[in-house]
C-alpha cells in the first residue's frame, strides 16, 4: 500500500508572496556575497572567469545583460501550454572519465538530449579538466532546447574529463537565464557545479539562514540555496561529500543532485527517493543520470540506482564510494508515482521498474475496472499511447492511431489572433478522420489537471466524425498540489477540486469518463512505496506553511 504521512488542512493555500526581481550582474559573472566571510584566493584561469574579486562565492552567468533580462514575449505561444498534463521540472546528468582521454561535453550533450522530455525551457553544461588548474570550470547555459544551444563549435570549447549537465522546466513563469543550471559556484575551497531535480519544502527557512550571514541571491531557485549550504559546510569538513552530507541534514523535500567538484563527481538522492537517479559505466567513465534512457543513449552499462538517502562519490581513488547514513527504512520511502505514469521515458527503468510496463498495467487496469463498448482505442500522444495499448490488450478492442502530432513545432510559435487556444491545440494535434470517423472511440490520456485541453480534444474527435468518445485516464483525479518538483497547481485550478466524475465528464463533453483507481497505484511500481499526495493530500513530508512553488522553482 502507498505510504501515508502528513495530511494538511484541506483549505486554500496562502497567497503567493511577491517575487523579488533577480539582481542583475555588473559583469558577465554574477558576483555574490558568500555565506562564509572568507576571501576567494584560487588562481584565475584566463578566459574562464572575468574576475575573482573579494567575494568568497562567485556564481557564473552567461550571455549579455540584455540576453539575461527576462522579457515578455508578446505574441509568442509556448507549446508546453498545449498540454494539460503535469510538468516535471528537471533532468540531471554527470560523467567522470578516469582515463582523462575523453572530452565529456559531447557525451553530456547526448545524455541531455535523451533527458529532454524532463525539461525544455533551459539547459546547460559545465566541465572541468582534472589534470588542469584546480577549480577551472568551463560552462555554457541557454534558454531553450539542448540542440538549440549547443553545436560542434560550442562543445569543442568545453574541454574536460568531468562534467555535469541539466535540462529544466520552470513553474510560475520563472523562465530566465539566471535560473538555468548547472550553477557554478566559486568559493574559498574551490568550485562546485550543481544540477538539481526536485523541490525543497523548507527553502524559505534555509534562505533566511543564509541571508542573515550576508548571502546575496541571483536566482529564484532553491538549487542555489543547496549550493550555498554545501559550500558553507565544506569550510568545516574534510571533503566535499562530507559537506553534502551535512547539508542534507538541513534539506527537506525532494532532491536528486549531481555535483562536480575539482576532483570528484557526487550524486545524492533525498531519503524518500522522490526523484530518480541512476549510475552507469562506460569504459573507464562513470555516469550519473536521471533515467536509464540517458545511459542507453551514450552506450553505457546500467550499474544500479542511487538509493533513497544515499550519497555516491565517484573518484579515481575509490571508484564508487557510498554513504548511506541518510537512508531510512525502505517502507518509508516515497517515490513519485507520476515518474511511472507520465514523466519517465517509456524505455527507462526507475528503481528496477519498467516505465513501459507500468503504463501497460495502468491501461489494463482501466479496461478491467471501467470497461466500455467501443470500436477503437486511441491514446493522446505521446503520453497516453502506451496506456491505450494496455487498454486494448485487456479489452480486446483494436488499438489504433487517432491523432497526428506535429513534431516540427519548436518550443514556441506565433499565437493565433482568433480562437487562440483551439487553434493552437490543433496546430500541434489533429485527428485522423479516416481512423475515427463513424467509430465509438476510447481515448486514453495520462491525466486531467485543469481540463483546459481535454474538452477541446473531445470536440476535435467529434468534429472528425467520432460517434462516441469515452475518456479513460491512467491516473486518479488530481485533488491537491504537489510540493516536490511537479507543476501541479493550487486546488482551485484543478478540475477535480469540488467536482465528482460525472460533473467533470459533463465539462469535457465525453460520453463517459473513468479514472484509474487509487488502489491500483502501488501495483504500477511493483509494490515500491510511493508518494500519492497529489491524489490523497497525504504527503510523506510535512508541506510548507507558505506557498513555495511560486518563489522557488527549478
Amino acid at each position: 500500500m502507498p505510504w501515508s504521512g502528513y495530511a494538511p488542512e484541506h483549505g486554500r493555500t496562502k497567497t503567493r508572496p511577491g517575487r523579488r526581481k533577480p539582481c542583475l550582474p555588473h559583469t558577465e559573472g554574477h558576483r555574490l556575497a558568500c555565506p562564509i566571510p572568507l576571501f576567494y584566493n584560487e588562481p584565475r584561469v584566463p578566459g574562464l572567469f572575468r574576475r575573482a574579486d573579494r567575494s568568497a562565492c562567485f556564481l557564473r552567468g552567461e550571455g549579455s545583460l540584455e540576453e539575461r533580462t527576462n522579457k515578455k514575449e508578446t505574441g509568442i505561444f509556448s507549446t508546453q501550454e498545449l498540454s494539460d498534463s503535469p510538468r516535471e521540472e528537471c533532468g540531471v546528468f554527470g560523467i567522470y572519465d578516469f582515463s582523462g582521454e575523453e572530452q565529456v561535453a559531447l557525451t553530456i550533450y547526448y545524455g541531455l538530449l535523451a533527458l529532454q522530455h524532463r525539461g525544455q525551457e533551459s539547459c546547460g553544461i559545465a566541465v572541468s579538466d582534472t589534470d588542469g588548474p584546480k577549480g577551472a570550470v568551463r560552462s555554457r547555459r541557454g534558454m531553450g532546447l539542448v540542440n538549440e544551444n549547443f553545436n560542434a563549435e560550442s562543445l569543442e570549447g568545453l574541454k574536460g574529463n568531468i562534467g555535469v549537465g541539466h535540462v529544466r522546466y520552470s513553474t510560475a513563469g520563472q523562465s530566465t537565464i539566471e535560473n538555468a543550471q548547472p550553477l557554478v559556484l566559486n568559493y574559498i575551497k574551490g568550485t562546485l557545479a550543481l544540477a538539481h531535480n526536485g523541490n525543497l519544502v523548507n527553502a524559505p527557512e534555509l534562505k533566511r539562514e543564509l541571508a542573515r550571514t550576508g548571502a546575496i541571491f541571483q536566482t529564484t531557485i532553491d538549487s542555489e540555496i543547496i549550493a550555498y549550504h554545501v559550500a558553507r559546510a565544506r569550510v568545516d569538513t574534510t571533503s566535499v561529500e562530507e559537506a553534502v552530507s551535512r547539508a542534507m541534514d538541513k534539506l527537506k523535500g525532494a532532491y536528486s543532485l549531481v555535483i562536480m567538484s575539482p576532483r570528484k563527481l557526487i550524486g545524492a538522492r533525498d531519503p524518500f527517493g522522490f526523484r530518480p537517479l541512476c549510475i552507469g559505466k562506460r569504459g573507464k567513465a562513470y555516469i550519473l543520470a536521471s533515467e536509464t534512457c540517458a545511459l542507453d543513449a551514450i552506450g553505457a552499462e546500467y550499474v544500479r540506482d542511487v538509493e533513497p538517502g544515499e550519497i555516491v562519490t565517484i573518484s579515481p581513488r575509490f571508484g564508487i564510494h557510498s554513504d548511506r547514513s541518510h537512508c531510512i527504512r525502505s517502507s518509508k520511502t516515497a517515490r513519485c508515482v507520476f515518474e511511472y505514469i507520465y514523466f519517465g521515458r517509456p524505455d527507462s527503468e526507475i528503481d528496477h521498474v519498467s516505465v513501459y510496463n507500468s503504463r501497460i498495467l495502468a491501461g489494463k487496469y482501466l479496461a478491467m475496472d471501467s470497461p466500455v463498448d467501443a470500436d477503437l482505442v486511441i491514446g493522446v500522444p505521446e503520453s497516453g499511447n502506451i496506456a491505450a495499448l494496455g487498454f486494448s490488450m485487456a479489452s480486446g478492442i483494436p488499438y489504433g492511431q487517432g491523432f497526428y502530432k506535429n513534431s516540427y513545432i519548436g518550443r514556441t510559435f506565433i499565437k493565433p489572433r482568433q480562437h487562440a487556444r483551439e487553434s493552437a491545440v490543433q496546430v500541434k494535434l489533429n485527428p485522423l478522420r479516416p481512423a475515427v470517423e463513424g467509430k465509438r472511440i476510447v481515448m486514453v490520456d495520462d491525466s486531467i489537471v485543469r481540463g483546459t485541453t481535454s474538452d477541446r480534444i473531445v470536440r476535435m474527435l467529434r468534429d472528425a466524425g467520432a460517434t462516441e468518445v469515452h475518456m479513460r485516464v491512467s491516473s486518479p483525479p488530481f485533488l491537491y498540489p504537489c510540493y516536490f518538483g511537479t507543476d501541479i497547481p493550487d486546488r482551485e485550478q484543478l478540475i477535480a477540486f469540488g467536482r465528482d466524475v460525472e460533473e467533470i465528464r459533463s465539462i469535457i463533453g465525453a460520453d463517459s469518463l473513468a479514472y484509474l483507481s487509487i488502489d491500483r497505484l502501488a501495483e504500477l511500481t511493483g509494490g515500491l512505496p510511493i508518494c500519492n499526495g497529489c491524489f490523497t493530500g497525504r504527503y510523506p513530508v510535512q508541506p510548507p506553511t507558505e506557498d513555495i512553488r511560486g518563489s522557488y522553482d527549478k
